[in-house]
């Protein structure tokens, strides 16, 4: 009792399996496919011809107002930072604040040395979030008055003068905050009597 190898049952392995019954037919099958393909492509063809007939291509007229858009945003975003500070105005202010150290002897009055450390530090931050809401008053000012100089009949996008306009407002808000914190009106310094 014995099993019979693939050799003596005359089972064929890889290559050999196919006939040439099965290889005529994969033959015919692969010709019958690409007459199909052909058939099929010429009907994309006339159909795609048709459409390039009935439409023609779009073509901008003018600027696309990406550039407004873009100077829209940042000035947004110059607003934003005049009213939160940004890492320059920090920067600023602790260089300030070491100076203020480095200048002021041990045995100067309190009120010299909070002016000295902090005072100064307190201007400085106020300047530079002054700057940047002269800056986004500016940039934002430029977006609105824009397409009076642009391609006439063309308007500007909705979104695009919301954006600007937000970022004029955020940059008079922060350009008198700015103002008020420098005069010492909004939260200036402590008296040291």
């Amino acid at each position: 009792m014995g099993t019979k190898t693939a050799d003596e049952t005359g089972a064929k392995t890889g290559a050999e399996a196919t006939t040439d019954e099965e290889k005529t037919g994969a033959t015919d099958l692969t010709k019958t496919d690409a007459a199909t393909k052909t058939e099929a492509d010429a009907e994309v063809d006339a159909d795609t011809d048709d459409l390039d007939e009935e439409f023609e291509p779009v073509v901008a007229e003018g600027p696309t107002g990406v550039g407004q858009g873009a100077g829209a945003v940042v000035s947004a975003a110059l607003g934003l930072v005049s009213l939160t500070g940004g890492w320059i105005s920090t920067v600023a202010a602790a260089r300030e604040t070491l100076i203020g150290q480095l200048g002021t002897s041990s045995t100067a009055s309190v009120a010299t040395q909070v002016k000295e450390v902090y005072g100064d530090a307190w201007k400085t931050t106020a300047m530079w979030g002054g700057l940047f809401a002269l800056a986004a008053l500016i940039v934002g000012a430029v977006v609105l008055v824009r397409p009076a100089f642009g391609t006439p009949g063309k308007p500007q996008a909705v979104w695009i003068k919301s954006v600007a306009w937000g970022g004029v407002a955020l940059g008079v808000i922060g350009l008198l905050l700015a103002v008020l914190k420098y005069t010492d009106v909004l939260l200036g310094l402590p008296s040291a009597s």
